[in-house]
């Protein structure tokens, strides 16, 4: 069509009127011609690019429509969208845990209640159940032992502590008081020697007394402490098996079985659970029992010892009591800071 517009114009011929204008008929014509070739022609969104040469096979050409710029917001769009997936992944974890806590909350609590008004049924070892009480009361008693020590210690210490000083004060009078300086001097020497067999029995009553701290406050408490998560794991093992017998006592459909296989689960889970604490309570409770006697004979023949050799004045019994159960006395005066740490 353009070849055709070409060869029209080529042999047209242009006549001059009488005003000087050139334009004629045949030439607003080939304007419309040529304005008709610029609509119709190709869309620079629908040009090929030939791949071969001029003139190639139809194989070569390559439609720039189909040539995409590429996406420049997706490196930086995957990190965010990344680090969005990993906080949503987060907030269900954290929803999830909740979730079970709270239905775990609900059935021990019903549990719980039901029990204290006697619509409940609940597990009972009756032997085990029986060691937990005496051990329960033993400790309130070891307790009392405790602080009675400790009292006993506070006490005597303040009394070797004014020994010491009555002592001090009759050893001075003695140097001022020519005509009482012997009857000074002998009292001041029997003081000195009740103060320096006190101090050994107060190592003993110490290391009596931290013994006994020790037995009841690390030994037993970690053994009720298992015994506490045996009793919490025994709720929730009879709130998940009521639980599982209510289910099974009601109509079943396919939903129900489904339900009643996942209560089953963790019917299970927490029976194995409660088995396992129920075998570790009894054996602390026996391992507990062996090491209170044990520790109980040494500790109550030193401290028989120790105050039996106090008070009858025999200072070499009470340093061999010492002796034979290893108790290390500190030397006067170790318990102050050095010259050194007081700067």
């Amino acid at each position: 069509m353009t070849d055709s517009i070409l060869s029209k114009a080529a042999t047209m011929e242009i006549p001059i009127n009488s005003n000087g204008d050139t334009r004629t008929a045949e030439e607003d014509s080939l304007e419309q011609d040529l304005q008709q070739v610029m609509v119709s022609g190709p869309n620079l969104n629908e040009t090929s690019i030939v791949s071969g040469g001029y003139g190639g096979a139809a194989e070569g050409i390559i439609p720039t429509s189909s040539i995409k710029a590429p996406n420049m917001h997706h490196s930086n769009s995957n990190p965010s969208m990344i680090s969005e997936e990993a906080t949503r992944g987060v907030a269900v974890e954290k929803f999830d845990n909740v979730k079970k806590w709270s239905i775990n909350t609900y059935k021990c609590t019903k549990q719980m209640f039901s029990e204290r008004f006697g619509r409940g049924m609940k597990t009972v070892d009756q032997e085990l159940e029986a060691q937990i009480d005496v051990l329960k009361e033993t400790k309130l008693k070891y307790e009392c032992i405790l602080r009675l020590a400790r009292a006993l210690t506070n006490h005597f210490y303040n009394m070797v502590q004014t020994q010491q000083a009555l002592g001090d004060t009759f050893a001075d009078l003695s140097q001022k008081s020519p005509e009482l300086q012997d009857e000074f001097g002998y009292n001041a020497e029997t003081q000195k020697l009740l103060c320096k067999n006190g101090e050994t029995l107060l190592g003993a009553i110490n290391f009596f007394v931290s013994s006994i701290n020790t037995l009841v406050n690390k030994t037993m408490e970690d053994t009720l402490m298992t015994i506490k998560m045996y009793e919490n794991a025994r709720l929730e093992y009879d709130a998940y098996r009521t639980d599982l017998e209510e289910m099974s006592a009601g109509p079943r459909d396919a939903a129900t079985i489904m339900r009643i296989e996942a209560a089953q689960q963790q019917y299970q889970i927490h029976k194995d659970k409660y088995e396992r604490l129920r075998s570790d309570v009894s054996i602390k409770i026996k391992f507990l029992e062996e090491n209170k006697v044990k520790v109980m004979h040494k500790q109550l023949l030193l401290f028989h010892n120790a105050i039996s050799a106090y008070f009858a004045g025999n200072q070499q019994q009470l340093e061999q009591t010492l002796r034979q159960f290893n108790v290390k006395l500190k030397p006067p005066g170790s318990d102050k800071p050095s010259w050194l740490e007081e700067q």
